[in-house]
């Protein structure tokens, strides 16, 4: 059985549809898989079991980029197509059976669209892939005594941002003695470039001890080393959804971006949210005591599914 994924150019949307994949891998074991992805998600898929291929969709002007993968899937009869871009691709190769996303603004979480994909209900939570090459760097990195509280300040969007010293304030309250973690130690991730090596170097000036390992990990590895962490604190990012998705216990930090929509998915997960109206709320509008609240008493529920 061949099966043809197309799915998200952004790692956020690209690890919720993680959740179909391993939906797909689990009810067909004999399927061979086939991603077509953006640039920047191809990591989130690079362990996947049984992927055939990945395709980059590098985009092209007058969407040529989707021609540009007919071209390359077209000449095979797929046994199921999945599209959760809801483009016409899917109806214009042989294929057995077609799941086509349908596009508009919905009411609920994007996981929620993404199950009705396939008539799944409840939704399947994202996965992250890794292996023991992953592992053993992260162990390499992680050395010493824990635990390991990691940050995530960065975003694509410099709305999404809290401001890094708030997340200084927060990681001291976490760790100081009397608070959740104390002497927990600072782990930084952040994406490639310079763009986010700016929004993160505040808080590296702040906390000088932190172990920086921004824009040195490849996606795999940072699911590693954030399954090695105790706590990850982040801005609505794609990393903060790789972080649910590994199963760490994960506060995602909502201001104007929709909560209801995208916060992180998993059994240790959850968002807190600015002050003010959804859509038009500052991240500066999120205290660091409400942000403190919300990671204590997830600590707390993780302590209990640990037990």
């Amino acid at each position: 059985m061949r099966i043809l994924f197309v799915t998200a150019t952004r790692i956020g949307d690209a690890v919720l549809s993680t959740g179909l994949l391993d939906h797909l891998l689990r009810s067909y074991p004999e399927a061979r898989i086939t991603v077509a992805c953006g640039p920047v998600a191809e990591g989130v898929f690079a362990r996947m079991p049984r992927r055939e291929a990945t395709i980059v969709l590098e985009k092209q002007s007058f969407s040529r980029h989707w021609l540009s993968l007919w071209r390359q899937v077209a000449g095979r009869r797929w046994d199921l197509v999945v599209d959760l871009r809801g483009s016409a691709l899917a109806w214009l190769v042989p294929a057995g059976r077609r799941a086509v996303m349908r596009g508009g603004r919905r009411p609920g979480h994007r996981i929620g669209h993404l199950a009705g994909v396939l008539g799944l209900q409840p939704a399947p939570h994202p996965v992250a892939w890794f292996n023991g090459a992953d592992m053993a760097r992260a162990a390499a990195l992680l050395q010493g005594g824990g635990p390991f509280i990691a940050l995530g300040p960065s975003a694509n969007w410099a709305g999404k941002v809290w401001p890094p010293e708030r997340f200084v304030a927060l990681f001291r309250a976490l760790t100081a003695p009397g608070g959740p973690m104390p002497g927990a130690r600072p782990v930084i991730l952040a994406g490639p470039g310079a763009l986010e090596a700016a929004m993160v170097a505040p808080v590296l000036q702040a906390l000088p001890d932190a172990l920086n390992l921004s824009g040195q990990l490849e996606l795999p590895e940072a699911a590693a080393v954030l399954s090695r962490c105790a706590l990850f604190v982040g801005n609505d990012s794609g990393l903060m959804h790789l972080s649910a998705a590994a199963g760490v216990p994960t506060l995602g930090l909502f201001g104007p971006t929709p909560a209801d929509e995208y916060a992180p998915v998993g059994r240790q997960a959850r968002a807190v949210l600015a002050d003010g109206p959804v859509g038009t709320a500052s991240m500066r509008d999120l205290p660091v005591e409400k942000a403190l609240d919300a990671a204590t008493r997830l600590l707390d529920g993780a302590a209990t599914v640990a037990a």
